[in-house]
């Protein structure tokens, strides 16, 4: 596994999962009388990566993930209530850790035309050899509208406060456009990038056709934004 890939596994300690009720609404921190693991959970995440891709997330039934997985049906719900439990930490994990190093790797850029580069090359390049992950995050928690207001809006709102501050800075110091709604670019830039995930987990899968992508698109970008390019 490359550090790219590893980028997209943190380390999650089970005890700190919230825990859902049977339509899905969260109750509090999981509970249970037998001991949970962590490396467990993460077998049980990545198998059920393989299998919605390859099946659609409707169609899967939580005992093909236990079987892709290796694990007895009844372990699954030692970490997760329900199918849509297991969905929705697929998307809490892998995005909250884009977050978390679009946030560390924005600090270390020196100019706003270099952060912009490096935000676009984080979100395309961690999905590099991921296109199962690519294809779940992409299309599989479109097919479920509640999932995506009650857990994917409120992440989505800290990725756009990142962008959206970004562009804020280079306003201020006259190196991008003061003209743009900082929120729009912000929200243009994730639907580029998604747009690009999608086809690409849906074509051939490529990683130089997703890091060429990633330059591409940088540029493209950057002509727009930046003052006196126009």
């Amino acid at each position: 596994m490359t550090q790219d890939e590893r980028a997209w596994y943190p380390p999650t300690v089970a005890r700190n999962e919230p825990s859902f009720s049977r339509r899905g609404k969260p109750t509090g921190p999981a509970t249970g009388r037998r001991r949970t693991s962590p490396d467990k959970r993460e077998r049980i995440l990545k198998a059920a990566i393989r299998v919605f891709a390859r099946k659609g997330f409707y169609a899967t039934r939580v005992s093909e993930i236990a079987k892709a997985a290796g694990v007895a049906d009844g372990t699954i719900y030692l970490y997760f209530e329900n199918k849509d439990h297991v969905l929705v930490s697929i998307f809490q994990d892998r995005i909250g850790r884009l977050i978390q190093v679009l946030r560390e790797e924005v600090e270390q850029c020196t100019t706003v035309e270099d952060r912009i580069r490096r935000i676009v090359e984080i979100q395309l390049g961690l999905l590099e050899g991921q296109r199962d992950l690519a294809e779940v995050v992409t299309v599989n928690l479109r097919q479920s509208t509640r999932l995506l207001k009650q857990y994917a809006a409120p992440m989505f709102a800290q990725y756009l406060d990142i962008v959206a501050g970004v562009i804020s800075d280079g306003q201020r110091e006259g190196t991008l456009r003061p003209d743009l709604n900082p929120r729009i670019v912000a929200r243009a830039l994730w639907g580029g990038l998604d747009g690009l995930a999608l086809t690409w987990a849906l074509g051939d899968a490529d990683p130089a056709s997703l890091r060429k992508a990633a330059q591409q698109y940088s540029s493209l970008v950057l002509t727009g934004l930046v003052a006196g390019r126009t």
